[in-house]
């Protein structure tokens, strides 16, 4: 097959998918933005992401490659070696990537599969590292929901998408305020349980069977007063060397698991 091809770096198309790549403003602006990888977006295409184009470097990923791709074909470019080491922001290279159009990360787009959901609530993280661990983990978990609140980062960073291994498509995500977010599990009879120090329990001996959020904060703040106020009830994970806290994600991931056993998950 015959496909465009865009040999040159200073292709004014080109130029415009660097700056997706890069700026978060323009992936704002144009609701497009850059996706790496034939897993990341199949994965995709599969959370009904709608893919725009395809980009592929030949050497590195081949037609019979391309046709084995479930997104569509209709607007297919070649690119050279030069465009796509431009395009590329992984070290490790597989040779195709897709441009895709945004979702809008909206609360009320939330839909909850049972009456009793289990939900990750993260407030203001701002590693993308640390945010694609978490997502990573709500996969693994099979929860309901992630939100972020208060995002201090474009969840569409492509460090995200990248270190969640494509799971940015595989959750159910919404953001917001932490108002807004706090209203929502309120309206929706969601039992808050806040990582924290102050007038905690062990994480063990709280019951996560009904609907449940389990909100984790920053290691370097922790979370917001407006959190800890509103909890059902604050929660701990004993520690036993000589700090009192862990990363993010892993926090997060023991919190999660010991949700799901109770709910006979293991």
């Amino acid at each position: 097959m015959v496909f465009k091809q865009i040999t040159s770096t200073q292709n004014s198309y080109i130029k415009e998918l660097v700056l997706l790549k890069d700026k978060s403003k323009n992936r704002k602006q144009s609701g497009l933005f850059l996706i790496e990888g034939a897993r990341e977006i199949d994965l995709a295409i599969k959370g009904d992401y709608k893919i725009d184009t395809i980009l592929f470097y030949p050497e590195l990923f081949s037609e019979e490659q391309l046709n084995s791709l479930k997104a569509s074909q209709n607007n297919t470019i070649e690119i050279s070696k030069d465009v796509y080491q431009k395009l590329a922001y992984r070290e490790t290279t597989e040779g195709v990537i897709a441009v895709a159009k945004t979702k809008e990360f909206s609360l009320k787009n939330l839909k909850f599969k049972n009456e009793n959901p289990l939900i990750l609530i993260a407030e203001a993280p701002e590693k993308p590292g640390n945010i694609g661990a978490l997502l990573r983990t709500a996969d693994a978990a099979n929860v309901d929901a992630v939100i972020i609140a208060n995002p201090k980062t474009d969840l569409y960073n492509p460090n995200i998408i990248r270190s969640s291994v494509g799971c940015i498509f595989t959750n159910q995500i919404a953001t917001g305020t932490t108002p807004e977010i706090i209203q929502f599990l309120k309206e929706h009879k969601i039992s808050i349980y806040c990582a924290a120090l102050q007038a905690s329990k062990n994480y063990h001996t709280q019951d996560f069977t009904k609907p449940s959020a389990l909100v984790v904060g920053t290691e370097a703040t922790g979370l917001s007063a407006e959190w800890t106020e509103n909890s059902y009830q604050n929660i701990i994970i004993p520690m036993q060397g000589e700090i009192d806290s862990m990363n993010v994600s892993v926090a997060a991931g023991i919190l999660i698991f010991e949700a799901k056993r109770q709910r006979n998950f293991l």
